[in-house]
């Protein structure tokens, strides 16, 4: 059998972060002390660490650090609520055409052959952070999902953040370069 490497170095961060609140709950992880998506839209000038793609005044287009698949988006808005219908008209607007722009951007920098888009709604749901609605905007191709994911329950992301962040930005600034606005 001849065995390959298989290189997703943002996932040690993941890992040792997972050990460090192991540690510091006394063998059981706990959950996230911050709300990070609050957390980078208060700080613009992290943007680039907070790999922040795109920020408008109500919200944020951010790359997931633990993605499903590459190139796999965030979306929220600005204000942490943790159900859309905690939102006001106008304010889901707002997210909703953030969500329109996610999906635009991931077709035309990635050209993808489908997209899942889904919302996550309370923890019973699966939401990660459910004080904090957002939505996740995911490219998808035949054949991405193989045996890694559903044999071996492991997920291979061939690009790095970093250089998935900069591809993303490098789109928005060819449609800046056109005059499409968002």
């Amino acid at each position: 059998m001849n065995h390959e490497n298989l290189w997703a170095p943002w996932r040690m961060a993941y890992l040792r972060e997972l050990s460090a609140r192991q540690d510091r709950a006394g063998g059981s992880p706990q959950p996230r002390p911050t709300n990070f998506l609050l957390d980078a839209f208060l700080h613009p000038e992290l943007d680039a660490a907070n790999h922040v793609v795109l920020r408008s005044e109500e919200g944020l287009v951010l790359l997931n650090r633990y993605p499903y698949a590459n190139g796999h988006l965030m979306i929220c808005l600005g204000d942490p609520r943790p159900t859309l219908r905690d939102y006001d008209p106008p304010e889901r607007a707002a997210f909703w055409r953030l969500v329109e722009v996610a999906c635009d951007l991931v077709k035309d920098a990635l050209d993808p052959q489908g997209l899942n888009v889904g919302i996550n709604e309370g923890a019973a749901a699966g939401a990660g952070l459910p004080e904090h609605v957002h939505a996740h905007v995911v490219p998808r191709w035949m054949g991405d999902t193989n045996f890694m994911a559903t044999i071996g329950a492991t997920r291979v992301i061939p690009d790095a953040l970093d250089a998935m962040a900069a591809t993303y930005r490098a789109t928005l600034e060819r449609w800046r370069a056109t005059g499409r606005r968002w």
